[in-house]
């Protein structure tokens, strides 16, 4: 972060491998998992906060993109209280991607990316996951600096392979 190391929880799960079940948050404040979306690709667009620069431009990409590739859904996720994103995908007009909150589950360590130290402790990480149809990791970005946005072109090929 600004040239600075900080370290995460663990690994992003690595490609080929199944993804880790978890349950997040919706909007609605109802539970949703890794069960509810059986059967598409899953882009997981993974962040500190949408209530910062790169964090918003993030999942305003992906939900142009989300918006023209067919039988896949965007999960944007992140510790941002479900109220918080309500009111961020209102005042932007965000309706192609789903906004799902870490703030009551263990995902950012099951996915390796909650932060561990420095000032952005037990936020996530800048990290994309591409999950296939059948449950299988096809891609993983872990970003290098927390203040770079996402490789998007990389995610969205690994998703028409």
């Amino acid at each position: 972060m600004g040239g600075k190391t900080i370290h995460t929880y663990s690994k992003l799960p690595a490609v080929n491998k199944q993804a880790p079940k978890f349950t997040l948050t919706g909007v609605d404040m109802k539970d949703q998992n890794l069960d509810s979306y059986k059967g598409k690709y899953l882009i997981l667009n993974i962040f500190p906060s949408v209530d910062t620069g790169v964090c918003s431009a993030s999942v305003r990409h992906f939900n142009e993109d989300a918006a023209n590739i067919p039988n896949t859904v965007v999960l944007c996720i992140s510790k941002d209280l479900p109220f918080a994103q309500k009111r961020f995908c209102g005042a932007e007009g965000i309706k192609n991607v789903v906004m799902l909150s870490d703030y009551r589950s263990d995902f950012g360590k099951t996915y390796g990316v909650e932060i561990t130290d420095s000032a952005m402790k037990g936020l996530l990480s800048r990290a994309v996951v591409v999950i296939d149809p059948s449950g299988k990791i096809v891609y993983e970005e872990q970003v290098s600096d927390i203040s770079h946005e996402p490789n998007y072109e990389a995610a969205i090929k690994a998703v028409k392979m």
